[in-house]
């Protein structure tokens, strides 16, 4: 994929041991707040972080549906 490697800076998905699925991206709420589609809102403890688009299409193949 190109990008995930050593570089601390690097975003990254991965599913942790209780289930839930973490994400490691830019931190771009600032940004993408004021044109949230309509009903999408971003609570006080939560950030819009982005990852390469490549990323996600890539982990489809490990993800499982249940």
């Amino acid at each position: 994929m190109g990008v995930t490697n050593d570089d601390p800076s690097c975003p990254d998905i991965w599913e942790l041991a209780n289930g839930d699925i973490a994400v490691i991206g830019r931190d771009l709420t600032a940004d993408y707040a004021p044109r949230l589609p309509e009903g999408v809102h971003i609570g006080a403890d939560e950030k819009l972080v982005v990852i390469p688009g490549v990323m996600l299409r890539a982990a489809k193949t490990d993800i499982v549906d249940e």
